[in-house]
């Protein structure tokens, strides 16, 4: 435990130059005293930890000192390698660089550990589009890709609708979605989402845009997606659910939708869950509640439940 500790403050100093004892207290979760003796064991390990004194002193290294990473166990070294996505870097343009991190990572590694690259590659991959898609990558996601890297603001040309609007982004960010791709960017003072493969023209700027600290890509993306799906759900059903059906419902439809119907629903006298489930719309209903059979029973809108009542007659005029 105290071994990781030290390693953490090491780490720590390197990245931010100079931290006060309460600092490294907060960040290790001990106190300023525990520091002050982790200070004093790494200085006599030959870690040239230094202590400022003073109103604005701290710790820092000495030297530029710089740790190697001879400290990773087996599991940090095959979870390092876990963040390799090769579709992803290598349709962003980023397969060189990355290539070259790897080798300069491995060859820091101790030599029982040379294996942990191959050894995570033979035990994970990710496929991030979904099943019955061909996944292609848009034609302009590298020049977007390259002004999110180096924090380049770009002119762009969109399609909106049956037209194109030009913007002045800075891309914050992209994201990989079930085999699409969108970059989030500040357009003027709002933050937004945009399909990279809406984008017609791509004009990368020779300056730099100065990145909002506070912004967190995924943070930001969590709460956008979720309004965007909240925004779809315009209409409502009432339904009473069988056990079976209700457990069924959250895979039928919208989970959220589906999980926020249920927590508020009433039971009746014969069992059943009544339910009030908010959908898209009646047609998209329609098709997703149809799965469910006789676990689910549509009360209202009446034409919904008309509907399904027709299905219910064509479907037993066949099996008859």
């Amino acid at each position: 435990m105290r071994a990781a500790r030290l390693i953490k403050m090491v780490l720590l100093l390197q990245n931010r130059a100079t931290m006060t004892a309460a600092e490294l207290a907060a960040e290790l979760e001990v106190s300023e005293r525990t520091v002050t003796r982790d200070a004093l064991a790494l200085s006599e390990a030959g870690v040239p930890v230094y202590a400022d004194r003073g109103r604005t002193g701290g710790y820092r290294l000495v030297g530029g000192y710089r740790t190697r990473l001879t400290g990773l166990a087996r599991d940090e070294a095959e979870a390092l390698f876990l963040s390799g996505l090769p579709g992803a870097l290598r349709d962003m343009g980023l397969q060189d660089a990355a290539s070259a991190a790897r080798l300069k990572v491995t060859a820091a590694l101790l030599p029982s550990l040379a294996d942990a690259p191959g050894s995570a590659a033979r035990r994970f991959h990710l496929d991030a589009p979904g099943w019955y898609q061909e996944p292609r990558t848009p034609e302009l996601l590298a020049p977007i890709a390259e002004a999110v890297w180096d924090d380049r603001p770009v002119a762009a040309r969109y399609r909106r609708g049956d037209g194109e609007v030009e913007r002045e982004l800075e891309p914050y960010g992209l994201v990989l979605k079930a085999g699409v791709w969108y970059v989030c960017a500040r357009a003027g003072s709002a933050y937004r989402t945009y399909r990279v493969d809406r984008f017609t023209a791509v004009a990368v700027g020779d300056g730099r845009f100065t990145r909002d600290p506070d912004f967190d890509l995924a943070a930001f993306w969590s709460e956008r997606s979720a309004e965007f799906a909240r925004s779809l759900l315009r209409a409502e059903v009432v339904l009473r659910l069988t056990e079976p059906g209700a457990r069924r419902l959250p895979y039928v439809t919208d989970r959220a939708a589906a999980e926020e119907a249920l927590a508020a629903g009433a039971a009746e006298e014969d069992g059943r869950l009544r339910v009030v489930l908010a959908v898209e719309s009646e047609e998209v209903a329609f098709g997703q509640l149809l799965g469910l059979g006789a676990e689910a029973e549509v009360v209202a809108p009446a034409a919904l439940r008309e509907r399904f009542a027709e299905a219910a007659r064509a479907m037993a005029a066949r099996y008859r």
